[in-house]
């Protein structure tokens, strides 16, 4: 159950990807492999207080940078932090893989090293977002810019999985992202997708709106990833501006302050639940292993819930039950349309 880090992907790597796994071995007892510069990570080691935990470094000479092209980087750089990483999980070194660097080369090295589930063409990124109700999985949100019917079923059916087996929704239900809850809405994609979703064993709900996924209307939402990338950059945005326009208008008065020292608790839980750290990462659902995509501005709070969250995909067998729902109600999606890696990622 060792989750392997790519302690040298992200804008402040590898101090919070070393401080957050600290904190997970310490906190959760989940053994943590360091891949990177050895010298740089034991340097970053001695900061901390480490006696007595299950931390071991694995050397990688080579680092993906977030411009880099996904399938170059893969291709070109064998020994980068992110590709050796997967390569520990194939060699059943580790169990799953955290990185908060480059999205899209952290994907393709997923499937070009560990290689889809059976009956998947292509691979999601999913995001939980806070609802008025409680959570809601949103994907893709940047895997895929273009997508085919076929994609997004396949979406639907992880997705289902993934907020049974993770989320502990007992019978979670499924929307289509649309501009409209009208079946006269969407375009070709949605309209061949919702007659396909129809006939697939599990709770549809048809068409949502993007307003829907904050109200927490459905459980699962499926789009394609240039759609999804929108909604979760927006939605980044939209919180962190948020946040800044509440500090400034308590600055405005003695009475704003005092309003806010008086509901102080109250903000405080608001930011915890928008806050993205609390959710460590977004999984990437439908390689043949567990992979973990963290912000690329993750602190170590994020890396530490984000190795939480992998580990606990693998103890909860989710990628086999996902293989199960998905010969069981669609068949189809096992003839595999064999693609080559394209530089497809959103950001």
């Amino acid at each position: 159950m060792r989750v392997a880090v790519d302690a040298m992907g992200g804008d402040n790597a590898p101090v919070v990807e070393v401080e957050g796994a600290v904190a997970a071995v310490r906190e959760f007892g989940i053994p943590v492999t360091l891949v990177g510069d050895t010298d740089r990570l034991r340097q970053e080691l001695a900061k901390h207080d480490c006696k007595g935990l299950d931390i071991v470094v694995h050397h990688a000479s080579e680092v993906v940078g977030m411009h880099d092209s996904p399938s170059d980087a893969v291709r070109k750089k064998k020994d980068s932090s992110i590709r050796v990483a997967f390569e520990l999980v194939k060699a059943g070194k580790a169990a799953a893989v955290v990185s908060a660097g480059n999205s899209g080369a952290t994907m393709a090295a997923g499937m070009f090293v560990l290689k889809r589930l059976p009956g998947i063409d292509r691979p999601a990124i999913a995001q939980v977002f806070p609802t008025l109700r409680d959570r809601t999985l949103v994907l893709d949100v940047g895997g895929n810019v273009d997508c085919k019917p076929l994609n997004l079923v396949q979406f639907a059916i992880m997705g289902e999985v993934y907020a049974r087996s993770v989320m502990g929704i007992a019978n979670p239900r499924i929307g289509l992202l649309s501009n409209g809850e009208e079946e006269s809405k969407g375009n070709d994609l949605t309209r061949e997708t919702t007659a396909i979703l129809k006939n697939i064993s599990f709770d549809y709900a048809g068409y949502v709106e993007g307003r829907d996924i904050f109200y927490g209307l459905v459980d699962v939402v499926v789009c394609d990833g240039f759609v999804g990338n929108v909604v979760l950059k927006l939605s980044e945005g939209l919180a962190e501006a948020v946040g800044k326009m509440l500090k400034d208008e308590f600055k405005q008065s003695f009475i704003a302050r005092l309003g806010y020292l008086l509901a102080r608790k109250a903000f405080n839980n608001f930011k915890k639940k928008v806050d993205y750290a609390e959710y460590g990462g977004a999984p990437l659902l439908g390689i043949n292993g567990v992979g973990m995509i963290s912000h690329g501005g993750s602190n170590a709070k994020a890396i530490k819930n984000a190795i939480r969250f992998a580990h606990e995909f693998v103890e909860k067998g989710v990628n086999e039950r996902m293989a199960e729902k998905l010969q069981a109600n669609y068949p189809i999606t096992v003839q595999q349309q064999r693609e080559p890696l394209q530089d497809q990622a959103a950001g």
